[in-house]
């Protein structure tokens, strides 16, 4: 039997829905509506003769011959669409869709001074962000890469370097260190509310303190965890307690006086930020000029 052009339109629905086990986060990514891709599929079905998908209410499954499908089709669209890609380099202007898993800090100190040139510079090229702090399976959920601080990038992705060695202090709001004080030792914090950190993974980060190339981890006190810095923030602004993050993150508040540094004497320098992508596949035309011009632009220095 012959393919036809509904075929090779429908393997690729197929292929996003076997990835996600989901019609719903396989319509986003395909940018159709769910139901067109139901009825997609159950077309693909009755022009085949051959159920492909077992579907119940909480779950999408492949059959045995949706899953032997899956394999015979994976290779050869991921070459038509890296045959696609390639044909951007002939064009006067670049395009295509770049989809990335960035963390919220990220978002805020590198993309937000970048995107505003990219976009006048390359409009036909779309970005897609999604933010997230939690360590994921970036390519396994979909994604061209990922942004994250060099120490918790896999082992197994292509890293480049985005930013320079980034700067960790502790703050406070002036009202709370009027009622408690102002700790001068990293162990001080122990008598003090602290606003802890919950990592990606998980788990209550330590906050790490540097002196004379002495580093100082602390098991921040307080009844108070957050996951993202915008959170930590706010509660650190309202007098909640200690808040611990980067200093880049932090100096906005720092100039209009909201916050105010502690233990300076004491901060901690970090990885920078890499994005990773795999080696085993093309990078998108997009994705590349993107990393080009951050480096470029260099907004956490380099």
């Amino acid at each position: 039997m012959q393919i036809s052009r509904a075929d090779l339109a429908d393997f690729v629905y197929f292929q996003a829905i076997a990835k996600y086990h989901s019609f719903r986060r396989a319509a986003q990514e395909m940018g159709v509506t769910t139901s067109a891709l139901s009825h997609a599929m159950t077309a693909l079905e009755a022009r085949r003769g051959v159920r492909l998908l077992n579907r119940t209410t909480r779950s999408v499954t492949l059959t045995a011959a949706g899953a032997e499908l899956l394999e015979k089709i994976e290779g050869p669209l991921a070459a038509i669409g890296e045959a696609s890609d390639n044909l951007n380099r002939y064009r006067d202007a670049p395009a295509g869709r770049v989809r990335l898993s960035v963390p919220e800090d990220a978002v805020t100190l590198l993309l937000n001074p970048v995107m505003p040139i990219f976009i006048e510079r390359y409009p036909e090229v779309e970005v897609d962000i999604s933010v997230s702090n939690r360590l994921i399976d970036v390519i396994g959920s979909g994604f061209d890469a990922g942004i994250r601080y060099g120490g918790t990038v896999p082992e197994d992705m292509v890293a480049q370097r985005l930013s320079a060695e980034i700067k960790w202090v502790a703050a406070a709001a002036p009202d709370y260190l009027e009622r408690f004080g102002a700790p001068e030792h990293p162990d001080e914090l122990q008598n003090h509310r602290c606003v802890r950190i919950r990592l990606g993974n998980d788990q209550i980060y330590q906050w790490e303190f540097d002196q004379n190339g002495a580093t100082h981890a602390v098991m921040a006190p307080g009844p108070l965890t957050a996951d993202a810095s915008h959170a930590a923030i706010g509660l650190g602004i309202g007098g909640c307690g200690v808040i611990y993050g980067s200093e880049p993150i932090f100096s906005p508040y720092f100039a209009n006086g909201r916050l105010v540094p502690v233990l300076e004497e004491w901060s901690s320098v970090g990885e920078a930020f890499h994005i990773y992508y795999s080696s085993r596949r093309l990078v998108p035309t997009g994705l590349r000029l993107l990393v080009d011009l951050i480096r470029e632009l260099r907004p956490l220095g380099l």
